[in-house]
Order: C-alpha cells, then structure tokens, then sequence
C-alpha cells in the first residue's frame, strides 16, 4: 500500500478508534489530557511504522496496545521517580490508584470519560465542548460548527479545560448520589450532540458518520439503565433510537442524502423504532421528551404523505417555549410550512435572517430557498441555494444543494 493510502488508513481508524484509546489510558494515568496527547503518540507511532511494516490485522487493537504501553511506561516512570524521592524522606503519592469500581458496578470507560469531562469544575460550554473532542474525536472546526461559535474560541475552551481538570484533580469515575444527578443534564447534551455530529455530519465526504451514531446510542443506553429514574434519559435514548431507525435509508447507493420525504421507509429499522416508542413510554416532558415525540410522529407514519403534520408543529412550539433558540425556530418553521403552507411559513424564517448564530448557518438559506421554490418564486430560490451551498462544509450536502439550484435555474 502507498504510504499516502496508509495514511488515510491510520486516519481512519484513529478516528474510529480514538474516544475508546483516551478512555482507557485515562483509567490508567488518571488525566485525560494525557491520555489525549498518549493517544496522538499511538496515533504518530503508526504513520511511521505502518507505511513499512503494513496495517496490522486489527489496526485499532494496535493502536489501543500501543497507548496502554506508553501510559504504563509513564505511570512506571512516576513510581520510580516517588520511590527515589522517598529514599531521600520525601513522598510523592501521585501513582494512579487501583482501577475503580462504583456502587453501581458500571464498568465503561467511555462512560467514565464523559462523566469526568462534564466535572461541575468546568462551565458547561467547556464540558460539552471537552467532551466532543475526547469522545467523538472531532476537530475543533466541527465542534465551532456544531457550536455555532468561533473556532478559537473552542480551540482556548477545549484547551483550559483539560489544564482545570488537571489542576483540580478531578478522578476518573461514574459519580455517585447527588454528584451524578448535578452532571446528567451535561452528560445528556454531548450524548446529544455527538449523536448529530455523526447524524448529520458537519464537514467531510459523507452526510452520516454511522460510528459516532453508534456510541452515542449505546451510551444513551447505559444511562437510561444506569438511571432508571430520570426521564430525560429514557427521552434522549428514545430519540436516538428513534433517529438512528432511519439512518439505512438517509443516503443512497451512492452516498448521496435521500431527504425524508423520497426515502424508503421499508429500509426504516422497525427494532429500532420499536425500542424508541418503548423509551418514551418511560420518558417524561422535557426538551429531549418532546423530541422523541417529534421522531414518533415521523416513524409512526408509513408513508410520507401520513406524517402528523400539525403535530408536530405543535410539538416544536413547546420545544421553543422550553429551549428558546433560532435554531429550533427555524425547525418550527419547516413544520408550519408542511401543515399551513409555505406562504405562512417564510414571514418566520425571514424573521430569523438577523439572528447572529444563524449568520453562517447553511439551513437557513436552504429552508428558506425550498420555501420560495414551493411558492413559485425560483430565481430568488436558485440564489438562496448556491448560498447555502457556499456556507456547508459537507461535500454530500453542497452536491444537493448544487443540484436544487441547477433545478431550479431551469424552472425559472
């Protein structure tokens, strides 16, 4: 293999990999932003050993194999030096402790590794911004965009965060009682906000990054079971589940998006549905809750033409009342316009063409240019989509932003 093909191979699987290797270095040198510079090592250990030796059999163990190495170097090197220390009548008690186990049994490093990035220590942008980076590997420019904020803005934030951390000594572990309630709501919202990273990805080649999907719900999972009690937990599970039933069918052979309305809901996962609907029965009425809804009303419908429209519509009006923000306004909005129209649609959306956080927001433009094309009007339709187009980082979604604006071109 070329060594530029190996190192798009590395890349790969350390993007896979990566949350997974952080996560249990952490467990074994108790700071995760060494851990996350051990993981880099493992990462640049590869580039110059593969591109000669080959791909292992199983790339991601190797890295993993490789970064326990170094972490257990590091943590040896600590001992020996505390142990030299103690000779001359000074101690040095900073060796890692036995590996923990909680009240409640959770053996998951990943879930661990949230846990202790949403450390109330840290302000809950930091949290959810730490978190991104460590557990879906995402660069700085996907989590600004995921954000709506200023790259270095993220870059200081994810940056003083792990220094904090450090400084504070936070330990690596599912907190108990109090502690765990006080983090959920944090731990919730990277869950959530991992899951549309991979759900709709922000920058890249593909619309959906199936793997990040697949953590954020298996950790949803364990938190709703972790706690039984709180049901926002079974909300946001729901949701996901909900969500992810439908990702087989958002792309077609050629990866390109397949929007809801031309999808094939015969390849819908009905397990998946089946154990979203599930969820919500246990959920309760808060933002994640109200979500869900959203999603059932989608998957309840088997054909597009069934779709509760007014429903949900309905439902995103709580979901602004509870979490006021453009974003949600202008879902609100595509949800008015399949109910009462596009015509009472577009005054919403149009309010929204001042909002800050929208300035740069690709769906603004491509709300507001489906809404026009709907009403006739696809010359202003055509512009509205080639801005959009310029504005995605997502090569899959420019393609069909593209496409909407030639279409339109020839209908004006």
């Amino acid at each position: 293999m070329r060594a530029a093909g190996t190192n798009e191979t590395v890349a790969a699987v350390f993007r896979i990999e990566s949350a997974r290797i952080i996560a249990r270095v952490a467990r074994i040198v108790r700071d995760v932003g060494i851990a996350e510079e051990i993981a880099q090592d493992a990462l640049v250990a590869a580039l110059d050993q593969w591109p000669e030796s080959g791909v292992p059999d199983s790339p991601g163990a190797w890295l993993m194999a490789t970064a326990k190495h170094r972490a257990v170097d590091l943590v040896r090197r600590k001992e020996t030096y505390a142990r030299k220390l103690a000779e001359v009548g000074r101690t040095l008690e900073d060796a890692p402790p036995p590996e923990p186990r909680d009240a409640d049994g959770i053996d998951d490093d990943l879930l661990r590794l949230i846990f202790t990035a949403c450390h109330p220590v840290l302000s809950t942008e930091a949290r959810i911004a730490l978190t991104l980076r460590l557990l879906g590997g995402l660069t700085t420019q996907e989590i600004a965009r995921a954000f709506l904020a200023a790259e270095p803005t993220i870059a200081q934030r994810i940056v003083r965060a792990k220094r904090t951390l450090a400084t504070a000594g936070v330990p690596f572990e599912v907190p108990c009682g109090r502690d765990r309630t006080a983090r959920v709501a944090s731990v919730l919202e990277v869950i959530y906000l991992v899951f549309n990273e991979g759900y709709s990805a922000t920058a890249g080649e593909d619309l959906v990054r199936p793997a990040l999907c697949e953590d954020a719900l298996r950790l949803a999972r364990v938190l709703a079971d972790l706690m039984p009690q709180e049901p926002e937990a079974h909300g946001l599970a729901a949701l996901l589940e909900l969500q992810s039933s439908r990702i087989a069918a958002r792309t077609g052979p050629d990866g390109a998006p397949v929007l809801i309305a031309d999808q094939d809901r015969a390849r819908w996962n009905r397990m998946l549905i089946l154990r979203g609907i599930e969820a919500l029965r246990r959920a309760g009425s808060g933002p994640y809750s109200v979500q869900a809804a959203i999603a059932a009303c989608h998957a309840r419908a088997l054909r597009y033409a069934d779709t509760d429209w007014g429903m949900i519509a309905a439902l995103y009006g709580r979901l602004v009342e509870m979490v006021p923000s453009p974003v949600m306004e202008l879902n609100r909005a595509v949800a008015v316009s399949m109910a009462r129209g596009p015509a009472d649609a577009l005054p919403l959306v149009d309010a929204l063409g001042g909002e800050p956080a929208l300035k740069n927001y690709h769906l603004l433009p491509s709300v507001r240019g489906d809404l026009l094309e709907r009403l006739g009007r696809t010359a202003e339709a055509r512009g509205e989509f080639e801005r959009a187009a310029s504005l995605t980082r997502n090569a899959r979604e420019r393609d069909l932003l593209l496409d909407r604006a030639a279409r339109a071109a020839t209908e004006s």
